[in-house]
């Protein structure tokens, strides 16, 4: 029989039949699309002795512990420290943004119209109270006032013509009380003429005809007596008529004096002054212009009395007082600090002085909060701060509640 392979001799045989491995030794080099042959990369026996010693962590230094523990401690005294000026002082200052500086402003209007005559002050300028500001026309009213002050003359000459009457009246009364003393005179010895020769006659000594003529004489001058007497009654009424005439005359020239006042004062408002001291601001008048009475044509802004209004939340107010010390930043000086003092509280929230105030009562009602202004008085401000704060000018405001009111400065 033939003999069987032996499988131990093809397991020998298998490893001899096999391509040697590439090895770097006898690996050739790679070569590039230009038939240029590529450096070989070194084994990992190179790439180890390549490599660089891994570096101490810095917290194994003593000294780096050291510092990081003194940073943390101060940072937690410091943090400490702030806690406790917040819970002590910092919770109890109010402080806003909504904070602007405001002036009353005062709108120059005229009372009277016609033509703007002339115009006296330019834009920004600086004017004190009683500066004037501008002309109209006066020219109609000047007129008037000639016309009333010529019935005044009218109305002095009637009390004068009045008065002479009164006078002349008064003589015409003593002249007519004289003619009634001689009448009174003559009637009473008419009477007595009478009685004597009505005895006569009854005794026989003088004729009856002569006592009829004695009586008739009495008669005549106790008539004469009784119209004297009505005339002087007559000369006293007149005279009292006349005085009247003289009080109506009187009356006559207050009204007339009146009504020239009145022309007066539209004459003198056609001058416009400046009520009060302050800068020029929003000029809209020009020369030529026709204008109404209450036509804004300027406003006088009073820049050196500025103060500033800031609008807290209700929730800040509680511990505010008049009179408390508030340090101002102001947007326009570069955050610089201005000291001021709260001068008074508005008497209701901003939302009721509202062009439309809300009435929760007649719809949904949802609460906010509301802001109280509070106004504040500008102190220890120098000449260059007063030339360049405005007003409109925004500021935020900080409040320490745990102060009392200070005194007036």
């Amino acid at each position: 029989m033939p003999d069987s392979p032996d499988p131990v001799a093809k397991t020998r045989s298998k490893p001899a039949d096999k391509a040697p491995q590439d090895t770097p030794e006898n690996k050739a080099p790679e070569k590039d699309q230009g038939g240029n042959a590529q450096p070989q990369q070194d084994g990992p026996s190179q790439a180890n002795t390549s490599k660089e010693p891994e570096k101490p962590s810095p917290l194994k230094n003593p000294a780096v512990r050291l510092g990081l523990i003194i940073a943390g401690v101060v940072i937690l005294i410091i943090l400490i420290i702030a806690g406790l000026y917040w819970w002590t002082h910092g919770r109890f200052v109010q402080s806003t943004n909504d904070a602007y500086l405001q002036a009353d402003q005062v709108s120059v209007a005229p009372k009277v119209q016609g033509y703007v005559q002339q115009i006296f002050v330019t834009d920004n300028q600086m004017v004190h109270a009683g500066d004037p500001l501008l002309q109209i026309d006066p020219s109609t009213y000047q007129a008037t006032l000639n016309q009333q002050l010529a019935t005044i003359n009218a109305r002095l000459a009637d009390i004068a013509a009045a008065q002479r009457q009164v006078t002349q009246q008064s003589a015409a009364l003593d002249q007519a009380r004289a003619q009634l003393g001689g009448a009174q005179a003559t009637s009473t010895y008419a009477a007595s003429e009478a009685q004597r020769y009505r005895t006569l006659s009854a005794q026989g000594v003088e004729t009856a005809e002569r006592a009829a003529q004695a009586v008739n004489q009495s008669d005549q001058a106790a008539a004469q007596s009784r119209a004297d007497t009505a005339a002087v009654h007559q000369a006293q009424l007149q005279i009292a008529t006349q005085q009247a005439q003289v009080g109506q005359a009187r009356a006559q020239l207050a009204a007339a004096q009146a009504e020239a006042q009145t022309a007066q004062i539209n004459v003198n408002d056609t001058l416009i002054r400046a009520s009060v001291s302050g800068r020029i601001g929003d000029r809209t008048v020009r020369v030529g212009q026709f204008v109404q009475p209450g036509t804004r044509l300027m406003d006088v802004v009073p820049v050196q009395d500025i103060y500033l209004t800031a609008n807290f939340k209700e929730t800040q107010i509680g511990r505010m007082r008049i009179g408390q010390a508030a340090t101002i930043k102001i947007d326009a000086l570069d955050g610089r600090k201005i000291d001021a003092v709260i001068d008074s509280f508005a008497p209701g929230t901003g939302a009721q002085f509202a062009l439309l105030p809300p009435e929760n009562a007649t719809g949904n009602f949802t609460k906010i909060v509301q802001r109280v202004p509070v106004r504040l008085r500008l102190i220890h401000l120098t000449q260059q701060d007063r030339a360049t704060l405005l007003p409109g000018l925004s500021a935020t405001v900080k409040i320490d509640t745990t102060r009392g009111p200070v005194t007036s400065r």
